[in-house]
């Protein structure tokens, strides 16, 4: 009966008018309206969701944009590549047709001088320096952005159901409010736990209350962490890829039921996995 009451007077509150006043510049009345308290918070939250969102857009927006003026400089770089390499192929047919005379008099009858067939070998040579200096900046960024991408964590490492979302909640055993340091994945005992990035192993064994724990190093500043396994398949030191098993699924530690606690951290702080599950970064 307490509970009932106590309910009212929170809706009560929830709903209570509260009266905004427009002003205008001119003489005209002033408009006033009236609107639930509960209104103007779901107004202010929906406004804080919109320009999180809004934000995040803009960034990788900016991100792509800015991949794509570099890709499209490389490309430029490739046709000039080109350009070269068909330079040569010419310059080579033309010494084979005139070595083909056999004789220094019918190279030099045949030989053409015109400006528009001589070969500027100064020139070619410093236009293939810099081609290969081109070419070698474009294998190092192609290089970071595949190790990157590989560094990376993306999608979940077992298929099941989020039971415990990232954030602050109500801790299963103890009641209290915690923090969720990550997301917990219930699924069947026994279905194997994938790596989400190529890494290597950094721990791997009991851990108290994360009983059988996988820690994985990716590099680019990220870790995953891989809780209550039923039993790890990895050693420290170890190399993995993604989508090689380094677990299977168990209950293990402090866990209330079968499932995998999955954590992401970036550059030595936890950060929200759901950002990584659909390949984002």
């Amino acid at each position: 009966m307490l509970d009932i009451y106590k309910i009212k007077i929170v809706l009560k509150k929830a709903f209570t008018p509260i009266t905004i006043m427009l002003i205008p510049h001119s003489n005209t009345k002033p408009l006033n309206l009236k609107v639930p308290s509960i209104g103007v918070v779901i107004s202010i939250l929906l406004w804080f969701i919109g320009t999180v969102y809004v934000f995040s857009v803009a960034v990788d927006t900016f991100e792509y944009r800015d991949m794509k003026k570099k890709l499209n400089y490389y490309s430029q770089q490739f046709l000039e590549l080109d350009s070269t390499i068909s330079a040569l192929k010419r310059a080579e047919t033309e010494f084979k047709r005139l070595f083909s005379f056999g004789s220094k008099d019918k190279v030099i009858e045949n030989v053409d001088t015109s400006n528009s067939g001589s070969i500027d070998i100064e020139s070619l040579k410093e236009q293939i320096k810099k081609t290969t200096e081109t070419v070698g900046e474009i294998k190092d960024y192609l290089r970071l952005q595949k190790d990157l991408y590989l560094a990376t964590p993306k999608g979940l490492p077992v298929m099941g159901n989020i039971s415990s979302p990232y954030g602050k909640r109500e801790h299963p055993r103890s009641g209290e409010d915690a923090f969720h340091t990550g997301i917990d994945i219930s699924t069947s005992p026994g279905n194997p736990i994938r790596a989400t990035a190529d890494g290597i192993v950094s721990f791997s064994g009991w851990n108290g209350g994360s009983g059988n724990l996988v820690v994985l190093e990716h590099g680019f500043g990220f870790s995953t962490f891989y809780a209550h396994n039923k039993m790890n398949t990895v050693k420290v030191g170890q190399k993995v890829s993604r989508g090689e098993v380094v677990g299977y699924i168990g209950s293990t530690g402090n866990a209330t039921g079968p499932h995998v606690h999955y954590e992401v951290w970036k550059d030595g702080r936890s950060v929200n996995p759901h950002t990584y599950i659909k390949g984002r970064s």
